[in-house]
């Protein structure tokens, strides 16, 4: 007996299937992204088939590709689903607590920042108690990573190469940050491995330093970032050695929490 053809209905449905399977093999491939002929051949598809299913993920912003190696990544979208179902996972009600005790302990503001493809985005804000404050990223605001000390937490989280090929990215946006370049954010980036916390000043907001710390889930990825802010000449080295501790006790207590 020949076999009947598929029903537009069945169609769809195998459609959205693979959609997802692709979704789920890219995401567990965080940092190195997916070449389309291995995408292919996970998920035992012709190449074409596989190029239409990547391009209109790509389209709608569930999937982004990198400019150089072609390679496949999770696209903005994908965040900005999950920042919606808050009523399964709430990243800004889980931590509010603790930002409010790390400006209280401070006295400084302290922020909240999620990662969004190459740029990190403010979440949440708590301002301290100390009579000077700071001109602040505003919620919403989003940022090359590498620019904040967020996204610079962020990125230190994560390999050389794949930061590497972040700042290249994101280059030909950095000049508003005070003629920031690449270079120096992988200096940065350098500087965090070694000292262990994320550090920079005079990029994101003039005459500001801040200081940050990413938060790691138990695979290990780096899923948000919690930071403090001062003025540059309150933020001395030897205020930051009297911060890192506290803000690490946060992050772990968030990490915990998760």
């Amino acid at each position: 007996m020949s076999a009947q053809p598929s029903s537009p209905s069945n169609a769809g449905a195998q459609t959205v299937r693979r959609a997802i399977q692709a979704l789920k093999l890219i995401a567990s491939k965080t940092g190195d992204g997916m070449r389309l002929a291995d995408v292919a051949q996970a998920l035992d598809l012709e190449r074409p088939t596989t190029h239409r299913l990547l391009k209109a993920l790509a389209a709608e912003g569930m999937l982004s590709q990198h400019p150089g190696n072609r390679r496949y990544f999770l696209g903005s979208l994908v965040f900005e689903l999950g920042l919606n179902a808050t009523h399964q996972f709430n990243l800004i009600d889980l931590c509010r607590p603790q930002l409010h005790s790390l400006a209280e302990q401070t006295g400084d503001t302290t922020f909240l920042f999620v990662r969004s493809g190459n740029d990190a985005i403010c979440l949440s804000r708590v301002q301290g108690p100390y009579p000077i404050q700071t001109p602040a990223v505003p919620v919403g605001a989003r940022q090359p990573l590498g620019v904040n000390a967020g996204g610079l937490a962020l990125l230190s989280a994560l390999s050389e190469r794949e930061a590497y090929e972040i700042t290249q990215t994101v280059a030909p946006r950095l000049a508003v940050y005070g003629n920031l370049t690449p270079e120096q954010i992988m200096e940065h980036w350098a500087r965090a491995q070694t000292s262990g916390y994320a550090l920079i000043g005079n990029r994101a907001v003039p005459g500001v330093t801040a200081v940050g710390l990413p938060v790691i889930n138990e695979k290990g990825a780096p899923i948000a970032a919690i930071t403090i802010a001062a003025t540059s000449s309150r933020m001395t080295e030897e205020r930051v050695a009297e911060i890192v501790p506290w803000l690490r006790q946060t992050t772990e207590i968030v990490t915990q929490r998760l």
